[in-house]
């Protein structure tokens, strides 16, 4: 039901620090995951706003306060916790790795054509 914070927060938080250090990111010298940067900012946007509508059509996420239905039961807020915790977190986490892995190979492949 709240899944989709945890890499929201990252989204947001990868943002700003792409537009706070663009000519570091921009830089052919820069390190590899600096470079890949906006990469990993376009998985955590799109995975967020796919979240974002699952939840909606699955009546999860509503346009009326509290938003959330969970939060409409007593002990909501600890059930939301526990999500973010048990689901959001680790989603999260897998995400950056993969692009971890991906930018590696990535650069590796550059790597590789610029000695051909």
């Amino acid at each position: 039901m709240c899944c989709f914070i945890v890499p929201l927060v990252q989204a947001i938080a990868t943002s700003t620090y792409r537009k706070l250090n663009a000519k570091a990111v921009a830089s052919p010298t820069a390190h590899p995951f600096l470079r890949q940067i906006p990469a990993l900012e376009k998985m955590l946007w799109g995975g967020s706003v796919m979240l974002i509508v699952d939840h909606i059509l699955s009546g999860e996420l509503t346009w009326r306060f509290p938003f959330f239905t969970a939060l409409d039961q007593v002990g909501g807020g600890a059930v939301m916790l526990r999500e973010l915790l048990t689901v959001g977190l680790p989603m999260s986490l897998v995400l950056t790795a993969v692009w971890a892995v991906w930018a590696v190979v990535k650069e590796h492949q550059a790597k590789k054509m610029e000695t051909i």
